[in-house]
């Protein structure tokens, strides 16, 4: 079984038949002795699309291997900080065995927790530390971003790309860098604004930071990171071209909506919970992409070029068998200086520690 938490009724108990909701097939309770106990916290509610929604359906993998022997637990909308700490640990402290963090903001607290519980495997989303029994885990969106980047460029009528972003953490700046550069690859004069929002859930906020880049004349916008439709349903509503992570929202923008770099955490989390489950689990950093099946680009817009699409489709292939990186040299930074030099290639560590912008990026990072 699957269960569905908010904060409130995690932390004060209360009567689970009018806070839990089943969210899979199975919605009896678990009849295994000894069920394996699986909490996935995170910062958004679950919902239909985004973030959330993409690691929970990465579970139900898990659910059909294991059916009764392992219970889910999916506590949702919580704050990063002192109330994720607590309840991470009243979490496992009830019996979680196996714990997924699932926001960059989680990472001290859930580390405390492994180093504190070696029994305890912890999983946590694009954070960087590492332990025995403690991995972080990242998408590589910018394979699915540079793709999207060269279909923006080659439908937009300004030259003006932008994004709409939660966090500025290496994760997400590669992704807008990514997107530039393919970009870059059909238009090399094509520039790109971003707005911060410091939220991974903030629908209103979305929605007002959607127009401020429809009124720098912005005609194909990433919503990187947000946990919402709402950038998407705003792009359709201004008609201009839109597209997110994670999961389709195309149902919010069946007329400009460019595509989705979907992302399915099936694979990682099922052989994670194979390796607890046979005690050879050991942590590492899984920064994970197309070749590993866990990003995908999905609904791809009718409007891209012909021709363009060839050279999407052949840069994809290019990404699949590792041929061709999104961060091949040469790149220049955009306060001017040299990001990657000709001949070179980022490797995967310095992709993941990213802290500046490639030029054509007109916003600066925040302090």
């Amino acid at each position: 079984m699957t269960n569905k938490l908010d904060r409130r009724s995690f932390m004060t108990g209360a009567a689970v038949a009018g806070v839990v909701a089943a969210i899979g097939q199975r919605a009896a309770a678990a009849t295994a002795d000894d069920p394996l106990t699986i909490t996935l916290v995170i910062p958004s509610p679950v919902a239909d699309v985004g973030w959330g929604h993409a690691l929970a359906a990465g579970l139900d993998t898990v659910k059909e291997a294991y059916g009764d022997a392992v219970s889910i637990t999916i506590i949702e909308n919580i704050y990063e900080g002192p109330d994720a700490d607590r309840i991470m640990n009243k979490a496992v402290a009830d019996g979680t065995k196996f714990l997924v963090a699932g926001s960059f903001g989680y990472q001290n607290g859930a580390m405390q927790i492994a180093r504190r519980n070696p029994d305890v495997t912890v999983l946590h989303a694009s954070g960087f530390m590492v332990a025995p029994n403690f991995s972080p885990f990242a998408a590589q969106y910018s394979q699915g971003t540079y793709l999207m980047g060269m279909a923006a460029a080659a439908l937009s009528k300004t030259g003006k790309i932008g994004s709409v972003s939660a966090f500025a953490i290496p994760e997400l700046i590669t992704s807008i860098n990514a997107f530039v550069l393919g970009a870059q690859a059909i238009n090399p004069d094509i520039e790109c604004s971003v707005v911060w929002l410091n939220s991974w859930f903030d629908p209103a906020k979305a929605q007002e930071a959607t127009k401020a880049l429809a009124a720098q004349d912005c005609d194909v916008i990433f919503s990187n990171a947000q946990d919402t439709p709402s950038v998407v349903a705003q792009c359709e509503e201004l008609g201009i071209y839109s597209f997110n992570l994670n999961s389709s929202m195309k149902a919010y923008a069946p007329k400009t909506y460019l595509g989705c770099v979907e992302t399915d955490w099936s694979p990682f989390f099922k052989a994670s919970v194979d390796a607890h489950i046979a005690g050879t689990f050991e942590g590492g950093n899984a920064f994970l992409g197309v070749a590993d099946d866990v990003v995908k680009v999905v609904d791809w817009s009718a409007d891209i070029p012909a021709e363009v699409m060839a050279k999407i489709k052949e840069a994809e292939a290019g990404i699949a068998d590792g041929s061709f990186s999104p961060f091949a040299g040469p790149i220049m930074k955009a306060d001017g200086s040299e990001g990657v030099a000709a001949g070179a290639t980022m490797t995967k560590d310095e992709i993941v520690g990213m802290d500046w912008h490639v030029k054509g990026v007109t916003t600066p990072l925040p302090s």
